[in-house]
């Protein structure tokens, strides 16, 4: 399908990089006006760079988003120089390999308070500048939010949050015309989770076998369901959890053993 998000406004927290950028990107070249949260202003740079040679408009903004007052002035910019915000993505997320007792109380606080509570800023804080009704609100989850993966309690506490605050908004902001929901991705090309999960070829084969379809996906994979969801032929879709993962979540927790072995060695 040809999509056409002419003159559309979306905002895509996290992406200055990884999936989220590939989002931006997608949108970007189907005509929308951009603006990207990031914490690095050199990786803001780099990716307004590649967005405007779509030849539309795009605007970048430093923060990160467990600053709630940051993420709000970000998003106040954008619907100042956008106006009404039509599709927003929320996607800035950290992790690492480490088992429960292996990992320090801060270490599982960084991400939880860049995943969880910093999905809850940017979401909160946008909805006084979506359009209502009309807008598509993603948040990009994982499957450790259903899949208990060891060394991944951390990533699996935020995301499993993450999923069901999809769920409670969905509910909550139905009644203004938004709609709220997850893409869960699998393992996705040239990504830093998968550099992280999958550092060699030993580890990237294993991961492999594992989805039914027998490949990484790509951005695109991604950012053509995001797009979908925020078309037309997505308007009575809130409230869901979609993987977008070529099944392998389909096949059970996965053995991230060897790669944590690999991190130590």
């Amino acid at each position: 399908m040809n999509f056409d998000f002419t003159d559309r406004a979306v905002f895509v927290a996290g992406g200055s990089s990884g999936i989220n950028l590939g989002i931006a990107d997608a949108f970007a070249r189907h005509g929308a006006r951009l603006a990207i949260l990031g914490r690095s202003q050199e990786r803001l740079d780099k990716a307004l760079q590649q967005l405007r040679a779509h030849g539309g408009e795009a605007e970048g903004y430093s923060a990160d988003v467990r600053d709630a007052a940051a993420v709000a002035e970000a998003l106040r910019r954008a619907h100042g120089r956008f106006g009404p915000i039509d599709v927003l993505v929320s996607g800035a997320a950290g992790n690492f390999l480490a088992p429960a007792l292996g990992m320090s109380p801060n270490g599982f606080k960084t991400v939880v308070d860049i995943d969880l509570l910093g999905s809850f800023n940017v979401l909160r804080a946008a909805h006084e500048f979506l359009r209502k009704p009309g807008a598509s609100v993603i948040s990009i989850s994982a499957s450790q939010a259903f899949v208990p993966t060891p060394y991944q309690a951390h990533v699996c506490a935020a995301k499993s949050g993450v999923d069901m605050l999809t769920r409670v908004l969905a509910m909550e902001w139905g009644g203004d015309g938004i709609r709220v929901n997850s893409i869960v991705p699998g393992p996705i090309e040239g990504t830093e989770g998968m550099r992280r999960l999958a550092p060699n070829d030993a580890e990237r084969a294993r991961m492999t076998a594992r989805v039914p379809l027998r490949r990484f996906g790509t951005t695109d994979d991604i950012a053509g369901i995001a797009m979908v969801l925020s078309s037309p032929l997505g308007a009575y879709v809130t409230g869901v959890v979609l993987p977008v993962d070529g099944g392998i979540s389909l096949s059970g927790p996965r053995d991230f053993s060897a790669a944590w072995e690999a991190t130590r060695g």
